[in-house]
């Protein structure tokens, strides 16, 4: 029986260029994990999971691709770069394919694999690409996919099981007009490309039952890779050329060269044959390589590494060795993120998991400065592992802590890790009091904070002195929670904020957020709602935000919750929190009701940016009645809609989004008021016709009245600031844009003592 299953008739696909409408976004990306190479005679391209990167041979030229630039954000597992069609060809783990026009920039989204009905949901990863005679085969978990790179349409695809079925494919090549597939369960299957009905599993005949996982055509043979063994078929049978240390994990011939890649070592033949090379990780100096894939270039080779980016080196001399990658932070997956008052932005990369389990992987610290990445290395943080937070010494951003959900605090000065603070700090910091074992020492520290009189406040997990402090003497208080949390001995601690009373608010897994006021009697308070009570996920709270109206806005593992005024601690023991109401196609509705928020940060004019674990971003208005933004994956440049955290640069307006593929940011409105009107400034100016955004006028203070009339005086648009920026969209009260012409913005404070007055070219 004939199986005839195709994915499309013709090519569905969407052309996108992003130019204007992402001159608000940035991207910080790691590009240290390289699991694929694309190559040419003048370029070397590597990409890793979220991203791409290609190195000008001629030039030395580096250029990255990001989200920003249009990629989607979805896991890259292939990519390919077409010669003959000057196109890179970029795969997914969900079926995805992008195809990208050099020349221009612009990229094509080809959904078609992704959205076919009809296939296994999770077999839809794209493993290679291999190009004849302008058609491309798309190697798939469930089988073989054609692709016309001239017509931009989708061909036949291939189920080359036993009877049809689905059946992973890792690699095909073309031989005499034969198209060979290693395929994971029915080893190498082969057809004739001259035969019409080849969507007929039974044309292809087993060309070899063996387990192969690579398979290329080098010097008119057939040479695969099966576990430990390299082998070439000479006409009846394979020959093995040679038996690998550890097994083959990528294959591949280009320009007379066959590369063979493992774990720790790559091998090189030439036409007839014969290795040429052979590299060993350990041969490199000053660094622990572990390579996913080699290629070689007009006699170099480019290996691409799980840490290091792409190593390079000489054929006729492999014991030197280059590093290729762009700048950026040791990885994408980003726990936490701190940016300072002169611009500068910490992350560190492994805290816990949703249940508090310590992240024990031996990731370090990073900073970026207007010098780029400074990534300190494992290495040097003294044995401390799950670093969770960051708190920046406000009188002196020389100064950090970070916290550690495993081994204490790091103390670090001009960028040097120069302290720990853990159990064997004379009255600091303590080990978890129930252990598996008496010699199993854990140190959780996660909500830090400094007070206004310098003194670090954190908060310690599962003991007895819940709440710490490091005064600015050098001395150390403890204040134990017993009597006050239920289960306070099996209860984690995150975040944490200290309110212009002092009072410390930080979040628990168990009692929600609890308030401490050494000063107040009780000095421990629940902020919690009787309603809330039976409900283990509200009381699991995430994220605590002070904002400007003193309103304690708490995120939970199911919504989000108000507690109106933080002042009630000061006189009140029963500090009820609230849901926020809206009213939504005619009818009251809980906020972000049942959402699994992971942060929320107060910007200049009082909004309200919340991260969730699995629906991006949204931008709130001060009260919470009107969401002003929704960024996820799908609109916008984010890499992925899993929010690790956000942190604003008040000075800058920059939003910074640490998500679990990448770190991007948001330039908006969410600069701090200035003192005066000095520093006003207008951008874009002038507008141009391409343009689509909003016109944005910063260095404003608090409550300006902002008016904007054309040339000839009649308003067209008027506002008061909260905070220091506003925003226009060009339009005459929101109902059309205005036209061409030089508007006047006139600025003044509340009482009138200051003015401004500004010009703006808009340029339809």
């Amino acid at each position: 029986m004939k199986k005839h299953f195709l994915i499309f008739l013709f090519s569905f696909f969407i052309q996108i260029t992003f130019a204007q409408n992402n001159q608000l976004w940035k991207g910080y990306f790691s590009y240290n994990e390289v699991n694929d190479l694309a190559e040419s005679t003048t370029k070397i391209t590597g990409s890793t999971l979220k991203t791409m990167f290609s190195k000008n041979l001629a030039t030395n030229e580096l250029k990255t691709i990001t989200t920003i630039d249009g990629l989607s954000g979805q896991d890259i597992t292939a990519i390919y770069y077409s010669q003959a069609f000057n196109k890179t060809i970029i795969g997914h783990a969900n079926g995805l394919m992008l195809i990208l026009t050099e020349s221009t920039g612009n990229i094509l989204i080809v959904p078609g694999i992704r959205d076919q009905a009809g296939l296994t949901p999770n077999r839809k990863r794209i493993n290679h690409f291999y190009e004849h005679e302008g058609k491309l085969y798309i190697s798939c978990d469930f089988g073989l996919v054609q692709y016309d790179l001239a017509t931009l349409g989708f061909g036949d695809t291939y189920l080359l099981g036993p009877a049809g079925e689905e059946v992973k494919v890792y690699q095909s090549t073309v031989l005499n007009n034969f198209i060979y597939v290693a395929t994971a369960e029915s080893g190498i299957r082969r057809a004739d490309l001259s035969n019409p009905n080849l969507n007929d599993f039974s044309q292809w005949q087993t060309f070899d039952a063996g387990i192969w996982t690579g398979i290329v055509t080098h010097n008119n043979q057939i040479v695969a890779v099966s576990a430990n063994r390299v082998a070439r078929h000479t006409g009846g049978t394979f020959t093995t050329m040679t038996s690998l240390v550890q097994p083959g994990i990528d294959i591949r011939s280009y320009q007379d060269n066959l590369v063979v890649t493992t774990v720790n070592h790559v091998y090189s033949y030439n036409q007839t044959f014969s290795q040429t090379a052979h590299i060993v990780s350990t041969s490199i100096p000053n660094m622990t390589a572990a390579f996913n894939c080699a290629t070689i270039v007009g006699g170099d080779f480019y290996i691409g590494t799980k840490e290091n980016g792409i190593i390079t080196a000489s054929l006729l001399n492999t014991t030197t060795f280059q590093v290729i990658k762009p700048d950026g932070p040791a990885r994408n997956n980003i726990f936490a993120i701190q940016t300072t008052p002169s611009n500068k932005l910490w992350a560190v990369y492994g805290g816990y998991n949703v249940f508090y389990v310590p992240d024990l992987s031996t990731n370090g610290v990073s900073k970026f400065s207007e010098n780029g990445w400074l990534n300190i290395p494992f290495s040097e943080v003294l044995g401390a592992n799950s670093l969770s937070r960051i708190t920046v010494n406000p009188t002196n951003e020389n100064q950090v802590y970070i916290s550690s959900f495993h081994s204490g605090i790091l103390k670090i000065e001009n960028d040097a890790v120069v302290a720990r603070y853990d159990h064997t700090t004379q009255n600091g910091p303590e080990s978890l009091f129930f252990a598996p074992d008496p010699n199993y020492k854990s140190v959780r520290i996660n909500g830090a904070a400094f007070d206004r009189s310098g003194n670090l406040w954190f908060n310690n997990t599962r003991i007895e002195n819940a709440m710490k402090v490091l005064k600015t003497n050098g001395s150390w208080e403890s204040f134990s929670i017993d009597g006050f949390a239920t289960n306070f001995l099996e209860q984690d601690y995150g975040r944490m904020v200290i309110d212009k009373n002092g009072t410390k608010w930080f979040v628990s897994s168990i009692n929600g957020v609890i308030g401490f006021n050494e000063n107040v009697t009780p000095k421990f308070k629940l902020a919690a709602s009787d309603e809330d009570a039976g409900n283990p996920l509200i009381k699991n709270a995430i994220a605590v935000a002070v904002d400007n109206r003193n309103q304690l806005w708490i995120g939970t593992m199911q919504g989000l919750r108000i507690l109106p005024s933080i002042d009630r601690f000061m006189s009140e023991d029963n500090l009820e929190t609230n849901p926020i109401i809206i009213i939504d196609d005619g009818l009251p509705q809980e906020l972000l009701y049942e959402q699994f928020i992971t942060d929320i940060v107060v910007d200049g004019a009082n909004n309200k940016w919340i991260g969730t674990a699995d629906s991006g971003v949204f931008l709130l208005s001060p009260n919470g009645q009107e969401t002003l933004h929704r960024f996820t994956r799908e609109n916008s440049p984010l890499p992925s809609n899993s929010i690790n955290d956000i942190d604003i640069n008040g000075e800058t307006g920059e939003v910074f989004f640490a998500t679990t593929a990448g770190l991007v940011s948001f330039k908006g409105t969410s600069t701090k008021e200035n003192d005066d009107l000095s520093q006003v400034y207008i951008y874009p100016n002038p507008v141009r016709p391409e343009f689509t955004g909003t016109v944005k006028i910063s260095g404003l203070i608090d409550d300006a009245n902002i008016k904007i009339t054309d040339i000839e005086g009649n308003l067209v648009y008027e506002t008061t600031s909260e905070g220091g920026t506003i925003e226009w969209d060009t339009k005459a009260f929101g109902k059309y844009r205005v036209a061409s012409g030089v508007y006047m913005v006139f600025i003044a404070s509340k009482d009138g003592t200051e003015t401004k007055v500004k010009k703006v070219m808009i340029i339809r």
